[in-house]
């Protein structure tokens, strides 16, 4: 599956990029596997490895990690870089829904 197909696979969409080797990334685990238990089936959300993903990285010009990006129908609405608050998280997938 291409990224873009991902990113369209559902009508809300968040693509988190992180790398093993980030602390930053690594704290937020548990709060994205929180955001996913809260939002359910409402959403898709995608967890992408920069180093075993670095097309992907590259088609949504991720220059840092953990970047964080939602999508509506395919088209970009939201995007931040570095750890945040899950309440927050979850708020910014919620006005794609």
């Amino acid at each position: 599956m291409t990224y873009t197909d991902l990113i369209k696979s559902a009508d809300a969409m968040m693509v988190e990029f992180f790398a093993t080797w980030c602390p930053h990334c690594q704290r937020m685990m548990p709060v994205v596997e929180q955001v996913k238990e809260l939002i359910g089936d409402r959403a898709g959300i995608v967890q992408l490895d920069i180093d075993e993903n670095p097309e992907a990285a590259g088609e949504a010009d991720v220059q840092s990690v953990p970047t964080f990006i939602v999508y509506r129908k395919g088209v970009e609405i939201w995007r931040q870089s570095g750890e945040m608050e899950g309440d927050y998280l979850l708020s910014q997938i919620e006005k794609a829904l």
